[in-house]
């Protein structure tokens, strides 16, 4: 096995309270990506679907903090699935419900409050809206699995992870059409790119303990993989700008998918856990970079 962990126990998550520590890592505080990343796709509806702008912005508020509270949300079930599995990887040893410093009942119950929290927040969204989010929690409880019955588990993140374009399309327009679903399929083609690079971390250690993912399954092949993923991702979002009468942003997502989806292409090395972690990582910035196109193209 490597070496190898991302987990931040030594970062600000050192400087709470001792008993707090353990739900925070459980909840990944110490690595906000996860947060970020599924806030992005609701973003992108979100401005796609051109409500007036203090909507809009309300909107992104509730779904920033919503973003947040579900990704901890989805954390605490995947690890409650997978404690026995994490002991036997390097990188997620350190666990709390793997390493014994969290026991079920308590992990139960943070995931009780983050659901309860989450659920403030989607009272306030449309109907519609609500439907999709309480139809989410179904994904949040099944993802786990996937990586034990398929060798598409980052399919799986994708349509999970995804799934705030057509909720976020929806709590703004209260409805869902062609252009929020050409927008979801963008952003799981992504997800799917960006999660196979993720999943190079553990790619020796899942073979050993008999885990699949797109990483074990393209191994040496993923360079091409993924220029398959971030060319579709690339001309999906072409299709929903221009699908949402925003022409104007498609030399910035052009310009965007170049540089930014372009750079992990070329500077992937499967061989180098810790470069895999910040090609991933930068994905935010690519996310941010689409939201703030489609912004100024409302303008």
């Amino acid at each position: 096995m490597n070496s190898y962990t991302d987990i931040a126990a030594d970062g600000w998550v050192a400087s709470l309270p001792r008993s707090w520590r353990p739900y925070a890592l459980l909840a990944r505080a110490d690595r906000p990506i996860g947060g970020w990343l599924l806030f992005l796709p609701g973003l992108w509806s979100i401005l796609l679907a051109q409500a007036p702008w203090r909507q809009t912005g309300w909107l992104i508020a509730l779904f920033l903090v919503g973003s947040f509270l579900m990704r901890g949300a989805g954390c605490v079930v995947n690890d409650m699935w997978d404690r026995d599995l994490d002991r036997k990887v390097t990188r997620t040893a350190g666990r709390p419900l793997a390493s014994g410093a969290l026991r079920m009942r308590e992990a139960a119950m943070f995931l009780a409050a983050l659901l309860g929290i989450s659920l403030l927040i989607l009272l306030q969204l449309s109907p519609l809206a609500q439907a999709l989010g309480v139809g989410s929690l179904a994904l949040v409880a099944l993802y786990p699995l996937a990586k034990r019955v398929t060798w598409w588990p980052q399919l799986m993140l994708g349509i999970t992870f995804g799934w705030g374009a057509p909720m976020g399309y929806a709590a703004a327009r209260g409805h869902i059409d062609a252009t929020a679903l050409v927008l979801y399929a963008a952003a799981i083609v992504w997800i799917l790119g960006y999660d196979t690079i993720y999943a190079h971390q553990d790619r020796e250690d899942d073979a050993l303990v008999g885990i699949k993912s797109t990483a074990r399954l393209f191994g040496g092949r993923s360079r091409p993989f993924l220029i398959a993923c971030y060319t579709a991702t690339t001309l999906l979002l072409i299709a929903s700008v221009w699908r949402a009468g925003l022409p104007l942003a498609i030399p910035g997502v052009i310009l965007a998918s170049v540089v930014a989806l372009g750079r992990q292409v070329r500077g992937l090395d499967i061989h180098n856990p810790a470069l895999c972690l910040r090609l991933f990582h930068s994905n935010r910035e690519f996310g941010l970079a689409i939201a703030l196109v489609i912004a100024l193209a409302r303008l």
